[in-house]
């Protein structure tokens, strides 16, 4: 049995919310995406991009795929339809220019556990006390961090530290990030837009998860705690539970 919670906020200071999420429990599916862009396009962007992706799903069961290598190809076509989208959408209108949107999705199948993500949008995974991040940011600070050139502390003061390499429409084609993983009874996996982290030290969404029961209660939770730190930035949460 597998237990669902998500909540999405506009936080404390945006006055939209360009964030958004797409749960298809009877697939296992799980979305959640941050726009970027002037004028509602970012809003516009994160919208089509999961929008796009549900109905991929909707139309072509995910079920029906045979095997682990045709199940990557199956996300990739689908990140690659949606960037298509996107993409067009920004070229086609001046006010959408520049467009573009991250995303990160996850898809449990039995005991395996599937994410493919592009920008800066993470999931997490929880287990026994431990929280560990199961996706790399796509952003310069990121490969700068990987190149040697900024520690972890350097990154998280950085003035560009928001500044995302990969997106979903941001170019005419697109690179995602896919991973596999085995999970097990009692894991916890959290999918989120940067406003949660952004505001929320990973050692807090750890006792955060580790102490509250319901998924439900999680998202709460989690978004009541990053507009309690300021609120920044629009916060979207999926919480996740394996049951046994």
């Amino acid at each position: 049995m597998i237990s669902v919670g998500f909540k999405t906020d506009k936080g404390n200071v945006r006055s939209g919310n360009e964030d958004a999420l797409f749960v298809m429990p009877g697939q296992q599916i799980y979305i959640v995406a941050d726009g970027v862009g002037g004028h509602n396009s970012g809003e516009l962007a994160s919208r089509m991009a999961v929008g796009y992706m549900a109905q991929y799903v909707a139309l072509n069961p995910v079920s029906e795929v045979q095997s682990k290598r045709e199940l990557r190809k199956y996300f990739l076509d689908c990140f690659a339809g949606a960037n298509e989208l996107v993409h067009s959408k920004s070229m086609e209108e001046d006010d959408n220019a520049g467009m573009a949107t991250t995303a990160v999705l996850c898809y449990l199948e039995g005991n395996g556990c599937y994410i493919v993500n592009v920008g800066d949008s993470r999931a997490y995974l929880v287990r026994e006390g431990v929280m560990r991040q199961l996706t790399e940011d796509h952003t310069l600070v990121q490969d700068m961090m990987r190149s040697g050139l900024l520690t972890k502390e350097e990154a998280a003061t950085h003035p560009d530290r928001n500044m995302i390499t990969r997106a979903i429409g941001g170019e005419s084609t697109i690179n995602p990030d896919f991973y596999r993983f085995e999970v097990c009874p009692g894991d916890v996996i959290i999918l989120c837009t940067d406003g949660l982290y952004g505001e929320v030290s990973a050692d807090s969404i750890l006792r955060i998860a580790t102490e509250t029961k319901t998924m439900h209660k999680l998202a709460k939770t989690l978004v009541d705690e990053a507009n309690a730190a300021g609120g920044k930035d629009n916060i979207s949460v999926v919480c996740i539970r394996i049951g046994g």
